[in-house]
Parts: C-alpha cells; structure tokens; sequence
C-alpha cells in the first residue's frame, strides 16, 4: 500500500496552443490530463512518494488515456474502476499571455460522479501515512459526496493525517450557501486545512489570514491552518497559537497559474512525511507552487528532488 492516498476526478484537457486566441476560433488543441487531486498524486511521486489515487473512468479512449498517462506517471491504479454507461469528464482550456485561462468543463454525469460508496469499503489503507482530500469531488454529485465522506470517515478512524484544500469550483455547486457549508463542516474532519485568502472570502466571510484560520481551527479534528496568501507565501495558524508568515518565493513571470495551489499542497505533504518542520513543509509548498506557475500544463512544473535542491540552492535556502 502506497504512503499517500487521495480520490478525485480525472479530467482530460484540451488545450489551445494558440496564444490569445478565443476558443470558438482556436483549431489546434494539445490533449493532456489534470484534476486538482491528481495532480497532488503526481507531484507527491515524483518527489519520491508512492501515492494510490481513487476514481472512476469510463470504458472508452478517454478513459483509456487517463489509465495509461497516470501509470506512466506511476502512480497507483488499482483503486480506478471502469464503468460502461458513463464518460471520462474532459475540459476546453485556452492559452492566455496574461492572466487566468478560460476554462470550459464537460463533467456533469461522468463515471467519476457515478462512484459509490462500496467502493471505499474495499479500499485497504493499511501503510498509508497521509491522505489528501479536495473540495472538487463532493462537489461533482450527491454520489461523490457520498463517498468522499466515507473515505474521510474512514481516515478519522484510523487517525492518518489529513490535508483538506477547499479547492472551490463556483460551477459545480448549486449555490454559494450550500457550498460554504458543505466545505466548511468537511474541513473540520482534516488534520491540516489549506485554505486560500479568496477562498475565505466566500466561505465565511473574510481575507485576514488570521481570522480564517481561527475559523477552521474550530474544527474538531484540525491542528493546523495554512493560509495561501498568494505571492507573499502562507500564513499558518496552530490549535496551540502559535502562528508565523513564511515567505514566497519572487517569480520573474507568471506562465500558468493552475496547479499552483495543488503544488502547494503536496509540497506540504510530502515534507511532512519526510519528518521537516512545519515551517519548512509551507515552504517547500511555496516552492513547489512558485515552480510550477512557470509552466505551461497544470503539473509540467513540479520537481523532482534534484530539481527542488536546485531551486533552493539558487534562491540560498534549506529545509530544516
């Protein structure tokens, strides 16, 4: 069994190559693959992490593809069913030079908001060190809620940490209210919650760092809160108060910013695992998301553990 596990929906990108171009006029188009979960998955094994990631495809070339593309990645598969009656979701990405690209999904009814709870029942965890949970999943169908709340049931059970970024996708809810009370009573159950200055905005009502974590930190289960802050790095918060700033990393030009928050998170993780400091897991998140912005592709970005040192030697740090 894997050290990390996390549960997610796939999502097969179609990405334009054509800078500035609209999608209704764009013509040429690379296929890669994402999902905010498995792009954690991704980045925890290339560090050197075995990492299981649990799904649902369809029986069909997309689902195809995304089998084939995550084992070329190694990380582990045994936990993705394939289903016949349902599609692999898929998304329209544009190329901007500026700014956020437009991003148009295809993913109401796919196989993963079709995967049920018996499925988690299955699922051994005996080994694994830590899991990663996202606001995405719950949010793609009553069904995935459904099993992303098993899973998490689970994991309380067996007290392995647990990271939860809320990761919201305004589209895929009904409404705000319903979102902000899901995601919020869903982060009471993590170890670790990764919440974003924006994200607090919407979620209950504020961008003081500190102020949203002392909200999540009301959880029953939860000991940290790390704020991303954006360009200036995170702000953590501990259920003991003790709380401190760690500084992002200057980066000369912003590419891309998807699959930076996902970065952050496995930076975190993967740090944790290898028994650093707290203060030097967020930095490792502030580097591994300061990496991948510059990057096409929504995890072209993160390192391997060569490369990680390399960065920190360039920017004159260590972790402890």
């Amino acid at each position: 069994m894997s050290e990390i596990m996390t549960i997610g929906e796939p999502i097969v990108t179609f990405a334009s190559k054509e800078p500035d171009v609209s999608l209704a006029d764009a013509l040429d188009f690379q296929k890669i693959m994402g999902g905010a979960e498995l792009n954690v998955a991704i980045g925890a094994k290339r560090l050197g992490h075995s990492v299981d990631y649990i799904s649902q495809v369809g029986q069909e070339p997309l689902g195809d593809y995304v089998i084939k593309t995550i084992k070329h990645h190694h990380v582990g598969t045994d936990y993705i069913t394939r289903v016949p009656d349902y599609w692999t979701a898929f998304q329209l990405k544009d190329l901007v030079t500026h700014g956020d690209p437009e991003i148009h999904n295809y993913r109401r009814g796919s196989a993963a908001a079709h995967l049920t709870p018996e499925v988690i029942d299955q699922i051994d965890l005996t080994g694994v060190k830590a899991a990663h949970m996202s606001g995405i999943f719950p949010a793609i169908s009553a069904t995935a809620e459904a099993t992303f709340r098993a899973l998490l049931a689970r994991l309380e059970e067996r007290d392995i940490l647990t990271t939860f970024d809320p990761n919201l996708r305004l589209s895929l809810w009904p409404d705000r209210r319903k979102m902000a009370t899901t995601l919020n009573e869903l982060a009471g159950h993590a170890t670790i919650v990764l919440p974003g200055v924006e994200e607090g905005k919407l979620l209950m009502g504020s961008d003081d760092p500190e102020k949203i974590a002392d909200f999540y930190l009301q959880g029953a289960r939860t000991q940290v809160v790390i704020v991303k802050v954006g360009p200036a790095g995170a702000y953590v918060k501990r259920a003991n108060g003790e709380s401190y700033l760690v500084n992002g990393f200057k980066v000369a030009k912003v590419v891309d910013t998807v699959g930076a928050g996902d970065g952050f998170a496995l930076g975190v993780i993967t740090a944790l695992l290898e028994k650093k400091t707290l203060r030097s897991a967020v930095m490792r998140g502030n580097a591994v998301g300061a990496m991948q912005v510059q990057t096409f592709g929504d995890n072209d970005g993160y390192p391997t553990p060569e490369k990680l040192r390399a960065f920190y030697q360039t920017e004159g740090v260590t972790e402890d």
